[in-house]
């Protein structure tokens, strides 16, 4: 899987990284976007781009969704590669 797409845009990045530093978090884009300082909207579509690639989650109940980082090590692995770069 190529990820480098993913660490160009910045809000991408800064999820990722959030995610990667905290594996057991679950969280909504409402959190997400607390944590993170952005607009709810755009982390919205952020993660929900990042969960079509499998790097994150999803996870819904009748009110909310809910994000959480990939438990998949190969995703993981080159998530890793990446932040080392960075």
């Amino acid at each position: 899987m190529n990820l480098k797409k993913f660490f160009k845009l910045d809000i991408h990045k800064k999820i990722i990284i959030f995610f990667h530093q905290n594996p057991s978090s679950i969280d909504t884009p409402r959190g997400v976007s607390a944590w993170i300082n952005y607009d709810r909207a755009k982390v919205n579509k952020a993660l929900k781009d990042l969960a079509k690639v499998k790097i994150l989650d999803t996870h819904k109940s009748a009110t909310a969704t809910g994000y959480s980082y990939t438990t998949d090590a190969n995703i993981i692995k080159e998530i890793e590669k990446h932040l080392h770069n960075i």
